[in-house]
């Protein structure tokens, strides 16, 4: 697309004392709007108490964004904060331009990636949470639009919003309906996970921090040739299904690999509600890997955001290990294993074999080293435990069968207790 067609903006914040990440925040800010085709022609900052319930900001400043925008010949005001419905109807009237907030970026992102039918069902539900209080005030922004570049969704936003409050709250209702469908499938497939005993980690972190690349670096490292890479790019929510893996470890262990929707700061709260069915995965993982892209300048306030998102989903307590990825790009030594942290780059590989190590240590902790005489007319344990068990010695003896092998201490019990042969 010929960038002179499109849409110009300027990005505006309003810094509050509490909020020590807002230069990261509005750096986010015109990153989404990039990932809108919008350009950002200028910024426009004020530093408050609080945010002003009518305007957003004060009226001087309003007046000067006015000026800045003519100036630069922009016609859209993109604000970092969540608008209320009378706040975007008092800039519209203010302003004589188009307002959006970072919630409707995001929401178009999520949109125009949107790949599965659960995901575009998603989506579609969380934009018609959003646009429900907000109909008289977004139906003015829509009417502005016209048909040059931007926002990629203004066709089916404008038609939305000719239909009026019943018949969106009848298509929230159906569109929720097929939701519980499709969760209730993947309950079934969770069950069925459940009963065959396998584990699962999951794949956490900020948006772009490298957790489709890294589970593609584990997916061609333990299943070379197997085809089951994800989409990986540097961009903004590349993901928004989860894609759950299996990963086959040569010592006959083997575990399921989720990867999820990133996360981002000021996540809508639409997305989360919509999305909570699909990170479920998170939710019931034996372990989670939080993925962070130590090469980002702003990766601390990444990690709190991360955390933040997860005990919001009621996944906060659950085992993690810090995976720091993107090492590469540092200057800092890797591979490198410190407690629950491991620096690596899902680039190269470097580390890849080291995660494992440190992921297998808490995921298999059931697993423990015996040693077993199997007699020989129960030779079909000796099958059994080659297939379920990491056999390091087999020898025929007198008595049977001996092996010394590695396997769920679950396994071990079943069969020993059931036939009463000794290790």
């Amino acid at each position: 697309m010929n960038r002179l067609q499109r849409e110009k903006a300027i990005t505006v914040g309003v810094q509050l004392n509490h909020r020590p990440d807002f230069t990261g925040a509005m750096a986010e800010l015109r990153s989404l709007a990039e990932a809108c085709e919008i350009d950002v022609a200028g910024e426009l900052v004020q530093k408050a108490e609080r945010v002003n319930p009518s305007l957003y900001m004060g009226s001087g400043k309003i007046k000067e964004l006015k000026e800045l925008m003519a100036s630069v010949s922009a016609g859209t005001a993109i604000f970092n904060d969540e608008l209320s419905p009378s706040q975007i109807r008092n800039l519209e009237a203010e302003l004589d331009c188009r307002v959006i907030d970072r919630t409707i970026l995001i929401l178009d992102i999520f949109s125009s990636r949107a790949q599965t039918r659960e995901a575009k069902l998603q989506v579609e539900v969380a934009r018609l949470q959003y646009m429900l209080p907000r109909l008289v005030g977004l139906r003015e922004s829509l009417g502005r639009q016209g048909g040059g570049a931007g926002l990629k969704n203004r066709g089916s936003g404008e038609t939305k919003l000719e239909l009026d409050r019943r018949r969106i709250e009848d298509r929230i209702a159906a569109l929720q309906a097929d939701l519980e469908k499709l969760v209730a499938r993947r309950h079934v497939q969770r069950k069925q996970r459940l009963k065959n005993e396998v584990p699962v980690v999951c794949l956490v972190g900020y948006t772009n921090a490298g957790k489709s690349s890294l589970m593609n670096a584990l997916v061609k490292k333990f299943n070379p040739g197997a085809g089951k890479e994800v989409l990986a790019k540097d961009m903004l929510f590349a993901t928004l299904e989860t894609s759950v893996r299996s990963i086959e470890l040569p010592n006959r262990r083997s575990f399921l690999l989720a990867d999820t929707v990133g996360f981002v700061s000021q996540l809508p709260h639409h997305l989360i509600k919509a999305f909570r069915s699909t990170l479920e995965e998170v939710i019931e993982a034996d372990l989670l890997l939080h993925v962070i892209d130590c090469s980002d300048a702003d990766f601390e306030s990444r990690i709190h955001v991360t955390n933040e998102t997860l005990q919001e989903l009621g996944a906060g307590d659950l085992p993690a290990l810090r995976v720091y990825n993107k090492t590469d790009l540092t200057e800092r030594s890797y591979p490198k294993i410190d407690g629950n942290e491991i620096y690596l780059s899902a680039e190269n590989g470097s580390g890849i074999e080291d995660l494992v190590q440190l992921v297998s240590e808490r995921i298999f902790s059931d697993y423990k080293e015996y040693e077993i005489v199997i007699p020989y007319d129960r030779s079909k344990l000796v099958s059994y435990f080659k297939e379920r068990a990491h056999v390091h010695a087999m020898s025929h003896e007198e008595d049977g069968t001996r092996l010394t092998m590695t396997c769920r201490e679950a396994d071990y019990d079943k069969i020993s207790g059931g036939y009463g042969f000794l290790s």
